[in-house]
């Protein structure tokens, strides 16, 4: 068996404001092998981005261990930051704001190669052409400015900046957010035929399921600092194990109307409020607020994750019954009983319902605007 790329085991973060202490991550653990993509799913607040600043060491950690090609980068000092940092690199959220906009994108390209010691100009810009034809760019663009281009091509140079040094794995910190829906498609390719050709390693931080089930292989689901559910992305996104998971298929619109309407008025759900940050030492499900099928257990026993269907896990106490108590309309979208993607699957077919984000099905082979 391969050993992983990326390791995270019991990964604790927690936040200080006078006398209150918050986990911000709660005994997080993941991991990613070489060549997969992992998605990480959750609302905002859920913890999802201090993960992956915690992986990079830009915020302390309470407890638990990062490991990366099998060692330890929790403690690591400036040189061993640097040599991390080669083979690991992030995409950031929004593509304009961490692009230089007083610099060209072929000075931005080349700046990582400068960093790590490249003095021979010649070479930058061979190299700066090929990233560029690499994520489909035409090489005019070295001479152009981050205002010059759209969204969908500032978000293929941060891409290609990330590439630059040959890392490993990278990180993608909601890489979509920021472009509309025919942008999101072509990333989205992008990042599938970049994978295919480099064997490259993803950790995948989105808000989007259906976009993790089209991309990744596997899925972590993270509410309020703790991971609710794992397993294959075709599993968790088919047959949800976890109440939360099962929330957020339901919080996708609807092509119908009329089912849609109707799914509102038959729904279980009580109407959601803010769910109070976990406190240091607290034992109760974090979701059990906002959960319509928790019982006392929730409120006073912390749910470990156990083994769910297929190769999954899940943090539950009443998995699989709350599965039996899913009213029809609940469970309208949730889709049929788990089975392998097809290899051939495309956007259309897994992210793309018929009807569901009208006029995007047209830009999925198109070009940036």
């Amino acid at each position: 068996m391969t050993s992983p790329l990326l390791e995270i085991r019991g990964l604790s973060v927690e936040y200080r404001r006078r006398r209150t202490v918050s986990l911000a991550v709660d005994d997080v653990s993941l991991d990613v092998s070489p060549g997969e993509a992992v998605g990480v799913v959750g609302e905002s607040g859920s913890g999802k981005t201090t993960v992956t600043r915690a992986i990079l060491g830009l915020t302390a950690i309470r407890s638990g261990e990062v490991l990366f090609d099998g060692q330890d980068v929790t403690s690591l000092d400036f040189a061993g930051r640097r040599r991390l940092y080669r083979q690991a690199q992030l995409v950031f959220q929004d593509p304009y704001s961490s692009l230089n906009p007083s610099r060209t994108i072929g000075r931005t390209l080349a700046e990582p190669l400068r960093a790590y010691g490249e003095r021979d100009a010649r070479l930058a810009r061979t190299r700066v052409r090929e990233m560029l034809e690499r994520v489909q760019l035409p090489d005019e663009t070295a001479e152009r400015y981050p205002r010059e281009l759209s969204g969908g091509q500032r978000q293929r140079v941060a891409i290609a900046r990330a590439l630059m040094l040959s890392p490993r794995l990278v990180i993608l910190d909601e890489p979509l957010s920021a472009l509309d829906l025919s942008a999101q498609a072509q990333v989205l390719n992008l990042l599938r035929e970049l994978q295919a050709n480099a064997g490259l390693s993803y950790l995948f931080i989105s808000h989007d399921l259906e976009v993790v089930r089209y991309l990744c292989d596997r899925v972590v689901v993270m509410y309020a600092g703790r991971v609710m559910e794992t397993g294959p992305a075709g599993q968790v996104s088919g047959q949800s194990a976890h109440p939360y998971t099962h929330m957020l298929h339901q919080a996708s619109p609807s092509p119908d109307p009329r089912s849609q309407r109707q799914r509102h008025a038959t729904t279980a759900a009580p109407p959601p409020r803010e769910p109070a940050r976990h406190q240091a030492g607290g034992e109760q499900c974090n979701y059990a607020p906002r959960c319509p099928f928790a019982i006392s257990r929730c409120w006073t026993e912390r749910p470990a994750r156990r083994a769910a269907q297929g190769q999954g896990e899940v943090a539950c106490h009443r998995f699989p019954q709350w599965r039996d108590e899913i009213r029809p309309a609940d469970d309208a979208r949730a889709g049929p009983p788990w089975a392998p993607p097809s290899p051939r699957a495309g956007l259309e077919a897994v992210v793309l319902e018929p009807g569901h984000r009208d006029g995007i099905e047209g830009a999925l082979h198109g070009e940036d605007r």
